[in-house]
């Protein structure tokens, strides 16, 4: 009997990122939807407070604008959720990204770097991206929620830009999630934690609290709020070659990340009781911009392949036999029973590509990231030429003939 402890170590940690993450996003949306639904207390000394029913309960929050005049015997701190977020995605990054650099990271065609060169790239984006951000929000501008927002999308947009000439596209979207995740529990753990540790102990030794402390906590904690659903759709985005198979891809993530942006936006205004309307209409032009390019440049750009355009690859439409060659070639390595490439035990996905009945089967998959996307084989270290993949999309498009 053997055992794959690397597959199960992968699915372990990913299946702990996902529970963290839930748990942390989960705790996030809803402590801004509290913030948004308190009412002003008949009597006492908070700021806020919210009764609501859950569960055949019914629980009454109280929120205090500071601290409260006595400390209460227990407190729950709101941490670990995101520490172990990031902890197992760091760790999903080194596994698959890293570890794997050759395949998964490194595009040879855009640079020729080596795996210590392009590992040290990506490590030094993600202390980048925390460095700048923060020194953003401690500069003069740091009182203008909006400016640091213009500011911080062109630096990730300037960003992906860059990853994107170094690294495999989707390498280049993950490190900008990476980033991103990075920027936000660096909030967690290097100001809205102390801060509140700061108010805690001020409290117990009798002084009172610096106001300002919990300002720049709320502040990070409402710039978390906005990046979340840019960061759950590049953690999706592996799945959708679509995106970041696109000629441009950054463009596609600033779209997209835009669309989570104004979707985040709509949910808190609804939150506040206030009009959604001019919100709602940018979430929809937003999205159709991203989705109106994405089929733009699969239709007519330099990555369409259709019969006509492959009319000048090949006299007549090809059969399996001609496409048979081309899938030994580039693909049988992965995708066969016993995979002779180091890196896999097991063809990826399960998919195999040693038949007619096989590769028939997933054409539609295999047209998406091998011809649309470009981004099969991984970092295209068997050279797959343009002509090769112009054949191949139109064996596809005329129906797989045997």
């Amino acid at each position: 009997m053997t055992i794959d402890f690397a597959e199960w170590l992968n699915l372990a940690i990913r299946w702990l990122h996902l529970t963290a993450g839930i748990a942390w996003i989960g705790s996030s949306f809803y402590f801004v939807w509290l913030d948004n639904h308190l009412t002003q207390p008949a009597s006492g000394d908070a700021s806020g407070e919210l009764w609501s029913v859950h569960g055949g309960g019914f629980y009454h929050n109280q929120k205090y604008q500071v601290a409260p005049a006595q400390m209460p015997d227990r407190l729950h701190w709101f941490k670990w959720e995101a520490y172990f977020t990031w902890i197992s995605g760091f760790s999903l990054l080194v596994l698959i990204y890293y570890v794997g650099a050759q395949s998964f990271l490194i595009d040879p065609a855009k640079a020729a770097l080596s795996q210590a060169e392009a590992i040290a790239i990506g490590l030094a984006a993600l202390v980048i991206g925390w460095l700048f951000y923060d020194l953003l929000c401690r500069s003069p501008l740091g009182t203008n929620n909006r400016l640091i927002g213009i500011i911080w999308f062109a630096f990730l947009l300037g960003a992906a830009i860059v990853l994107d000439r170094l690294f495999n596209a989707r390498a280049a979207y993950i490190h900008i999630g990476a980033i991103i995740g990075s920027v936000m529990v660096g909030n967690v753990f290097f100001v809205i934690i102390p801060n509140q540790r700061k108010v805690v102990a001020d409290l117990i030794a009798g002084r009172t609290p610096d106001p300002a402390l919990g300002k720049a906590a709320k502040q990070r904690s409402l710039h978390n709020n906005y990046m979340t659903l840019p960061v759950l759709f590049i953690m999706m985005s592996h799945h959708y070659p679509m995106t970041y198979g696109a000629e441009r891809p950054w463009l596609v993530l600033a779209l997209l990340g835009l669309t989570g942006v104004a979707v985040r936006h709509v949910f808190n205004l609804r939150h506040r009781g206030q009009a959604t309307g001019p919100a709602m209409a940018l979430v929809a032009a937003l999205a159709f911009a991203s989705v109106t390019y994405v089929s733009m440049e699969k239709s007519g750009g330099a990555h369409a392949s259709t019969p006509a355009a492959s009319a000048g690859a090949a006299e007549q439409t090809p059969v399996f036999a001609d496409i048979q060659p081309i899938l030994a070639k580039h693909c049988a390595a992965c995708h066969s029973l016993h995979p002779t490439n180091a890196a896999f035990t097991s063809p990826p996905l399960g998919v195999l590509l040693d038949s007619y009945e096989h590769v028939r089967a997933v054409s539609p998959r295999i047209k998406a990231v091998a011809v649309d996307a470009e981004i099969m084989p991984l970092g295209n270290t068997t050279g797959m030429t343009r002509a090769e993949r112009r054949k191949l999309g139109a064996w596809i498009a005329a129906g797989t003939p045997r």
